[in-house]
């Protein structure tokens, strides 16, 4: 089995042509910096199996970066490289082609985003491009699939190239292979390409900004509860609930299976928020409260990723950001993170620095909930209005802007300036956001739903054994005193460790006033990551970096759950 490799800049399509050659679902974003890790798949052609690698996008094999460091231990090993030339920028793209020529291996060019080139009035001769370079260069769009049967076929004449390289002059072989092969036709800007300097300038880009958020947002909060109020929670009660009551009677005289799979009755009547049931709160909760809003969040994530709207947001904030000691593109791990904590940890990887990785992450892990999480405290504080979310939010605001201060004075290390591509506004393609919508929901419910079901069968284990009772006693007096909680709070404390939207969930049977839900949202937004998100960045930073930010979260949660219990 021939292994192959796919090589190119950020944000040429490589993972677009990855899956529709492999047929696997990755998710792949319109911004530089998305691809983290390399991704491995295999695909057939005419009877022959081949191996295929999708490593992270790389400018040169200079090996500078984290990026091309895993890109030139990748293609030492290859048996043949495909380059992924973007067709709208060929002269950038070219140096790393040229830079390939010196690794030995056979090689063939992708030209990628052929339909775009087209539209912008970019013509390349391509049998010139093949004639001076030596390699099959065949023309694609990875999102339709254009040209990728194509591509198969001419696997087998990849070959090394047969031109000399000159480090030293590669720029200027470029240039004279440009010169050659591309024409431009002059054209008017279109209003897409007119409002991608708008997006860039603070004076409309920050209004814009604002809009897109606030539309975002409304869209996320719309579509989640047109879910839950018109199918899901309709589906639980009318079909769901009879079967529950049914088998609620059918295990009569068998309490044991009644508590775990059912729940407690509640004013003698199954409820699925409070019952506590692996049937009933344990499907209810993922499945209707918290699902709905990870859906309509990761449909709009998907639509500002392939837009190309997101390194737009990272220009914008680039000056705030250095203000508190960030990187610019800081906000993109943060907005990550609003859908899944885990994926956000991983974005840390597009920085340089271990401390600009280790900052981003703990502001994450502390400062910004996932949306399971999110939607369990907007389910519970949304009957309150604002005077009930926005307390949350705020505290969690100034809470992410003092820590950026404060890792801001403890490090003498500057915030290194952005240097990012900005890729053009691309309209979305429906396929590549159905498959990454599946993807991202396929992952959410094969990792929630367990954990949610394993938690709440400990809560009642735990209950049924007492062991709870005295933990919540134990627990008790901190806190009363430093939260004002009460003891009964301890199970969503402990339950966080597992999974943040639970443990929030798990306030609901207690009962609590307006203000200690507020303090008990801060608290379990801000103590502890969950143990998904836990463990990659146990992998990330090590056993002592991961120390640091443990202590840091349970410090900073009391300190500010303290504060919070004081004021309201």
């Amino acid at each position: 089995m021939s292994r192959v490799v796919l090589v190119g800049n950020p944000n040429v399509g490589k993972s677009a042509i990855f899956s529709r050659l492999t047929g696997a679902m990755v998710i792949a974003a319109n911004y530089p910096g998305s691809t983290v890790e390399y991704t491995q798949g295999s695909f057939s052609h005419e009877g022959e199996n081949w191996d295929i690698i999708d490593i992270p996008g790389t400018y040169s094999l200079d090996g500078i970066s984290p990026a091309e460091a895993v890109a030139d231990d990748v293609i030492r090993r290859a048996e043949l490289i495909i380059n992924v030339v973007d067709a709208t920028s060929l002269e950038r793209n070219l140096r790393l082609t040229l830079q390939l020529a010196e690794t030995g291996h056979p090689l063939m060019v992708a030209l990628n985003l052929w339909d775009e080139a087209t539209t912008k009035g970019v013509q390349i001769d391509v049998a010139q491009l093949e004639r001076l370079l030596g390699v099959p260069v065949v023309p694609v769009c990875g999102l339709s699939g254009e040209g990728i049967p194509t591509l198969l076929q001419r696997l087998h004449d990849a070959q090394p190239l047969n031109i000399n390289v000159a480090p030293d002059t590669h720029w200027q072989q470029v240039g004279e292979i440009v010169d050659q092969v591309q024409q431009l036709s002059h054209r008017h800007p279109t209003l897409l390409e007119r409002l991608e300097t708008w997006s860039l300038v603070p004076w409309t880009g920050i209004p814009l900004a604002l809009l897109v958020m606030g539309v975002a947002f409304e869209l996320v909060r719309f579509l989640g509860e047109g879910l839950i109020r018109w199918g899901l929670d309709p589906l639980f009660t009318y079909l769901w609930m009879p079967i529950m009551r049914k088998l609620f009677q059918w295990l009569d005289g068998i309490p044991l299976l009644q508590s775990l799979l059912i729940g407690q009755l509640i004013d003698g009547h199954i409820d699925f928020t409070q019952s506590m049931g692996l049937l009933t709160t344990g499907l209810y909760v993922p499945l209707v409260m918290v699902l709905p809003y990870v859906l309509a969040f990761y449909l709009m994530l998907g639509i500002l990723e392939d837009t190309g709207y997101l390194p737009r947001l990272g220009i914008l904030m680039d000056t705030v950001m250095h203000r508190v000691g960030l990187h610019g593109l800081t906000v993109i791990p943060m907005l990550l993170g609003l859908g899944c904590n885990v994926p956000g940890a991983l974005a840390t990887r597009i920085f340089e620095t271990r401390r600009q990785r280790f900052v981003a992450a703990v502001l994450m892990a502390i400062c910004v909930p996932c949306m399971g999480q999110t939607a369990m405290m907007v389910a519970l504080l949304g009957p309150y209005g604002w005077v009930g979310l926005l307390p949350v939010a705020g505290t969690l605001l100034v809470l992410w802007v003092v820590l950026a201060l404060v890792f801001k004075w403890m490090s003498r290390e500057p915030a290194p300036e952005l240097f990012l591509e900005i890729p053009p506004y691309r309209m979305p393609s429906g396929r590549a956001l159905a498959q990454k919508l599946w993807l991202r929901m396929r992952q959410f419910i094969a990792e929630a739903v367990p954990f949610v079901l394993l938690g709440v069968l400990l809560v009642s284990l735990l209950h049924s054994l007492r062991i709870l009772d005295g933990l919540a006693h134990l627990a008790a007096p901190m806190l009363r005193t430093l939260l004002g909680l009460p003891e009964e709070a301890v199970v969503a404390l402990i339950m966080g460790l597992f999974r943040k939207d639970l443990a929030v969930g798990m306030l609901v049977p207690l009962q609590l006033t307006r203000e200690q839900l507020i303090v008990a949202s801060v608290v379990l937004a801000t103590y502890f990551p969950c143990i998904a998100t836990f463990s990659v960045l146990l992998r990330e930073f090590g056993g002592k970096g991961m120390l640091k930010a443990s202590v840091l979260m349970i410090g900073v949660s009391l300190l500010v759950g303290s504060i919070l219990h004081l004021v309201l």
